[in-house]
């Protein structure tokens, strides 16, 4: 029993009652009394508690870590519960400023927070002008130990890495965010920082979540020489790092919460920017349709006599179009594209209508045939990542240069290069069907592992897969809020389309609650003593500082 709370609470509910008496025929209301009883954490020390997970732990959010998510962080909530049950002091290692960003010795190497800009989600410096950023991890880092050792971009077996927050290692082998939370340890891993402090209550969350996200964030790059080239993480290595944290955690008696992981590519980020979003109204677009379709009539042959009509592009004229990509999982077939348009009569004739002669036929055909050898239109089953629609219908400038570089002239190589209509959205900009398969397969081998150790070790789980299924589909209810994952309006996720807002960290947070009183037997939630998701904001002004 929590000695501290000695006032008894009340909730008033009125209820009408209508009833007839002997004494008078006046209606009565009479009011109900329901007492909420004091709080009580049942099995649970929360003296020390320390937080150890990715960048929800962290309170990221909109694609920045500040200072003003990081004190809404779910942990930090979670600790100001606490506190009315006997849980201690719980130290954050917080940014220096409201903008975001980080520095490396004057150097920026990560921008500054998303604001809203009216439409849709803009970078702050876009509205308020250039800002230095403040949090330089050479040279003002804050002073641990920490009790949130949340580390935005940590894969599971980022946590036992020596080394990983060693400002020598960075950029290779080190994350900058956890080089913050280091101090005069350099080479401790993320779990020794957590260990040394004793807990005896902690959390770990979205260990899995990187595992996966950075793949899905890629678009599901399957190139190991792209720059951006991030695979999923195998069950086998998750497995260990998993057992491994749990393990360290709850070497010395120490209770504890796990998350396990969701379906990420339900979040906006994946689900915001529609397969089909060419306008025929759009000046740009629409007159430009019925030359397309000529265009990509004359290839959309060759597909039919190939045997493949499910690649053929054709630009509506009075509905939204799909955009083009590429789909690696397609047979190549750029060089039967190739040997059908030169072996076709009326092929100089096609390529006079854009000023070029008949000797260029060669280099058009092959450049057609690379260009068109593995693409289609897109369909509802493909997820065009949020950052897509910054770039569809936009001029790659480098496709243009390797065009003229071919000899086509700067106008004709403009032309075809734009970004998914005449250029094929390259694998980055989208999440095939495939690719979603193998995210959802290592998701529920994540979670089979997460089940089972939570089970084994007799730890409280929060089904963060059930809740964000939930905010996708239904919406999920939290006082009198109903949250979606709908970008801007739904208020559970922040402009990036990945991290939650303040307001959805405390949420999140309440739902630790629950599954903590369902496993330990405290009362947090009967008690009252949870967050009031309606304090907490779902953006920041860009002027806030």
């Amino acid at each position: 029993m929590n000695s501290t709370m000695k006032n008894i609470k009340y909730v008033l509910l009125s209820a009408i009652l209508i009833g007839f008496t002997a004494c008078s025929d006046d209606d009565s209301n009479d009011v109900v009394i329901v007492p909420v009883p004091e709080l009580n954490t049942g099995e649970l020390d929360l003296s020390t508690y320390v937080a150890v997970g990715g960048s929800f732990t962290a309170g990221y959010s909109d694609n920045a870590l500040f200072k003003a998510a990081q004190e809404k962080s779910f942990p930090k909530i979670l600790s100001e519960q606490f506190a009315q049950g006997g849980g201690g002091d719980f130290t954050q290692p917080l940014a220096n400023d409201n903008f975001g960003g980080l520095a490396v010795a004057g150097n920026r190497i990560l921008d500054p927070r998303l604001v809203f800009g009216g439409a849709g989600p803009v970078a702050i410096e876009s509205l308020i002008g250039p800002k230095t950023v403040s949090t330089d991890i050479a040279i003002n880092n804050p002073t641990g130990p920490f009790n949130n050792l949340g580390v935005p971009g940590a894969k599971s077996f980022h946590f036992l890495a020596p080394g990983y927050g060693s400002l020598a290692n960075f950029p290779v082998a080190a994350n900058p965010y956890f080089v913050r939370m280091t101090g005069t340890t350099p080479n401790a891993s993320v779990l020794e920082l957590a260990m040394a402090q004793n807990p005896t209550f902690f959390t770990l969350s979205e260990i899995g979540g990187n595992d996966v996200l950075g793949y899905a964030l890629s678009g599901g790059e399957s190139d190991t020489n792209a720059p951006n080239y991030n695979p999923i993480t195998p069950n086998a290595v998750f497995e260990g790092a998993f057992a491994a944290l749990v393990n360290g955690l709850t070497v010395n008696g120490a209770k504890g919460a796990v998350t396990n992981v969701p379906y990420i590519t339900s979040l906006p980020h994946f689900t915001t920017v529609p397969h089909n979003p060419l306008d025929p109204t759009n000046p740009d677009f629409g007159p430009q349709i019925p030359m397309l379709n000529s265009i990509f009539g004359a290839i959309n042959q060759i597909y039919d006599g190939v045997g493949q009509p499910n690649r053929k592009v054709v630009f509506s004229e009075s509905a939204a179009s799909a955009v083009v990509i590429r789909d690696e999982t397609l047979t190549d077939i750029s060089a039967q594209i190739t040997g059908a348009l030169m072996a076709s009569p009326t092929f100089p004739a096609f390529i006079a209508q854009f000023g070029l002669p008949a000797q260029a036929a060669p280099l058009v055909a092959n450049l057609l045939g690379s260009t068109y050898g593995q693409s289609r239109q897109a369909t509802s089953e493909d997820l065009l990542v949020l950052k897509s629609s910054s770039i569809i219908g936009t001029v790659n400038t480098d496709s243009v240069a390797f065009l003229m570089g071919q000899g086509l002239s700067q106008q004709l190589a403009g032309q075809f290069s734009i970004e998914g209509i005449t250029l094929p959205l390259v694998d980055k900009w989208v999440v095939l069907p495939s690719e979603q398969e193998e995210i959802k397969e290592a998701t529920d081998a994540y979670n089979a592992t997460i089940q089972s150790v939570a089970d084994a070790k007799g730890l409280a789980l929060v089904d963060f897969k059930d809740i964000l299924q939930k905010a996708a589909t239904q919406g999920v209810s939290d006082g009198d809020f109903i949250f979606t994952t709908a970008l801007v309006r739904g208020g559970l996720v922040g402009l990036d389309g990945v991290h939650l807002t303040s307001r959805g960290y405390a949420v999140m947070a309440n739902k630790f609650l629950e599954a903590i009183d369902a496993k330990y037997g405290s009362n947090f939630i009967e008690a009252q003593v949870k967050a009031d998701v309606g304090t907490y904001p779902t953006n920041y002004s860009p002027t806030f500082q």
